[in-house]
């Protein structure tokens, strides 16, 4: 359940508090993006990464940054919406930038406003032993372009597969790019094991520029794993030995069966346990 509390340009409102309007350009547009954060005794997890992608998304979507609006001052407000709302132990944090009010053409500023949110999160340092059961999405495509890897708040593929899936009883959906390649899973990145090779699509093939995506790339190359980023056609992720996705909120879980296909978990097992769980203690 979603805390009491959120954080609305740095004031306290009622989770239930009716604070934008109409003329909001998130909501008129998908005018912004947000951050998905886990925060664990106190502790946002690979803040680093996060705030990096943070900023880097406020200078391609054109936001004039205020000089207060920096690292020290988004983590305050993020620990004290979470001390307020007694999350400070586990929970789930979602950040949302967007741009304000304004038509199209005529913003009335430049300038990032925000939403905080919070809500209490199951610790997500096990490794999910049933495996997730997923099929390819076939009603959208992700495009590929300079603004793909954002978390936009502009989200309908996203919101429709996972309508599809839920309507279908999976566990999440593959979204496939406009050249019908593997993109993403609805909620994470997605990883393959071929050839004893992982493999995960390349930025340029649309995919999120993913927080633990990101983190696990630099380990793999630390640890001299072999590992590629580039183009997964259907056919190859089909045909892998293991499937697994990965995002900020559980970082890894392994998919069981994408249609008719039967994958392991021998390696996503053996990432949990050496690049994860460090991530908790």
């Amino acid at each position: 359940m979603q805390g009491a509390y959120l954080n609305y340009n740095g004031n306290y409102h009622s989770s239930h508090a009716l604070i934008i309007s109409a003329e909001n350009r998130s909501f008129r547009y998908g005018d912004g993006f947000f951050e998905t954060m886990k925060l664990v005794n106190g502790k946002i997890l690979l803040a680093a990464y996060h705030f990096e992608r943070l900023f880097s998304s406020l200078e391609l979507l054109q936001f004039d940054r205020p000089a207060h609006f920096n690292t020290s001052y988004i983590e305050t407000q993020i620990h004290d919406l979470a001390r307020k709302n007694g999350h400070q132990q586990q929970a789930r944090i979602r950040l949302m930038i967007f741009r304000g009010n304004g038509g199209l053409f005529d913003p009335e500023n430049n300038e990032p406003n925000f939403i905080i949110q919070s809500w209490p999160a199951a610790p997500a340092d096990h490794f999910n032993q049933e495996g997730l059961v997923m099929d390819i999405f076939p009603h959208a495509r992700k495009t590929c372009d300079l603004y793909s890897p954002i978390k936009s708040n502009n989200y309908q593929p996203y919101a429709m597969a996972a309508l599809w899936a839920t309507k279908k009883q999976l566990d999440d959906a593959i979204i496939l790019n406009a050249y019908d390649r593997i993109a993403e899973a609805g909620i994470a990145n997605i990883f393959i094991v071929k050839d004893g090779v992982l493999k995960t699509p390349s930025l340029p093939e649309g995919c999120v520029s993913g927080v633990t995506r990101k983190y696990l790339l630099h380990c793999f190359h630390k640890a001299q794993l072999p590992v590629e980023e580039g183009q997964i056609t259907v056919d190859e992720l089909l045909q892998a030995s293991e499937v697994f996705l990965t995002n900020a909120g559980y970082h890894i879980r392994w998919v069981k069966q994408v249609g008719l296909s039967n994958y392991t978990a021998l390696f996503s097992a053996h990432i949990h346990e050496k690049f994860i769980l460090p991530l908790y203690h």
